[in-house]
């Protein structure tokens, strides 16, 4: 979810810089998850499936689009895609001609699709096997959508949106980037987030508009994620003994301070829905302190030895939220507050650190 989150930022900043307001739609389709046939089971795929469309509608992880429409969506449809074909596809055609005119037969009229053109020789399908068939393509009046599948991906993203513009010509926009006419690229080899940003930078450095490249990621969305991505950890905080007492618990180790942990009974909380959470000591909320005065809680109960009835939202308000949130949530904030930080800060000086 905030890889997907991180990556739409990204997005949203080529776009404002690049794209015309009217084709802002465009950036609901973006990035599109490729990690399906990579996870080690369906429920992985449904987990980071669906975390990512909470970002993006472009998916081909049927699951989580299932998943996300039916079992939290109320039916509604969250993920969609377009008609593309893969190697083996491509591959058994006699020839790449064939194939790609197959697809344009076959996907052409007013759609999106996508062809992979790098089954033999990437830089002949882009200067001869497009160029041979880009009459069929404008007369089919749809969008064909280049894919390289090898080689270093901006150099090639690159490459293909030279060729794209060659072939079937663009136009500037009102803020002075090319769009290219008839055809895109979506890069979906070897791609992460520090490859869409470094496109991204490449492809507006040479005069186009963001909207012209499109990104599909697989391994790097659904599987190069665990517990150290977001530095994520459950420590105990606070303990009852069976005598009645009562004691915060603090992990302090003096050989890696960031790991040191949040001691005592935690409450989430936040002034209003375009202010940012912060997390503050239990006392103060049971003391009523002014310093909470105002907040609502943040965090709700979901399951209390079973499921709670009707405790989750419906997928379409969560993701409004998140945009919402998000936006009021400042980059790299500190949800701490004061008076914890200082809770904290006591703890270590007793222990001996330096603070």
């Amino acid at each position: 979810a905030t890889l997907s989150r991180f990556t739409r930022d990204l997005v949203e900043d080529a776009f404002e810089k690049s794209v015309t307001e009217e084709l802002y739609f465009l950036k609901d389709s973006r990035l599109h998850d490729f990690g399906f046939r990579g996870c080690a089971s369906v429920e992985q795929a449904v987990l980071g499936g669906t975390a990512h469309l909470l970002s993006f509608e472009g998916s081909d992880t049927m699951s989580a689009c299932y998943h996300a429409q039916y079992h939290l969506n109320d039916g509604k449809p969250v993920g969609n895609s377009v008609p593309a074909t893969e190697h083996s596809v491509m591959t058994s055609w006699p020839t790449e001609t064939e194939a790609v005119a197959h697809t344009i037969e076959t996907f052409g009229d007013g759609l999106v699709y996508a062809c992979v053109m790098d089954s033999y020789d990437y830089d002949n399908a882009l200067e001869n096997v497009i160029p041979g068939l880009a009459d069929k393509v404008k007369a089919h009046n749809a969008r064909f959508t280049i894919r390289p599948d090898s080689g270093d991906p901006t150099e090639q993203v690159l490459k293909a949106l030279k060729a794209a513009d060659k072939t079937f010509g663009s136009e500037k926009n009102k803020k002075g980037y090319k769009e290219v006419n008839n055809a895109a690229v979506i890069q979906g080899d070897g791609i992460n987030y520090k490859n869409i940003k470094r496109i991204l930078e490449v492809v507006m450095e040479e005069g186009y508009a963001a909207n012209n490249v499109l990104y599909g990621m697989g391994g790097a969305l659904l599987q190069k994620c665990n517990r150290d991505t977001m530095s994520f950890a459950t420590k105990l905080s606070y303990i009852q003994y069976a005598d009645g007492t009562e004691q915060d618990v603090m992990k302090t180790p003096k050989t890696s301070s960031s790991k040191t942990s949040l001691p005592g009974r935690l409450w989430v909380g936040r002034k209003d829905e375009n202010s940012p959470p912060i997390v503050f000591p239990k006392e103060l909320l049971d003391k009523k302190d002014p310093a909470v005065a105002g907040f609502q809680p943040v965090l709700k109960v979901v399951y209390d030895k079973r499921p709670v009835p009707n405790a989750f939202d419906q997928f379409d308000d969560v993701k409004a939220r998140l945009k919402k949130q998000w936006a009021a949530t400042p980059a790299n904030g500190n949800p701490i507050s004061s008076q914890l930080q200082e809770k904290i800060n006591s703890i270590l000086r007793a222990r001996g650190h330096k603070v």
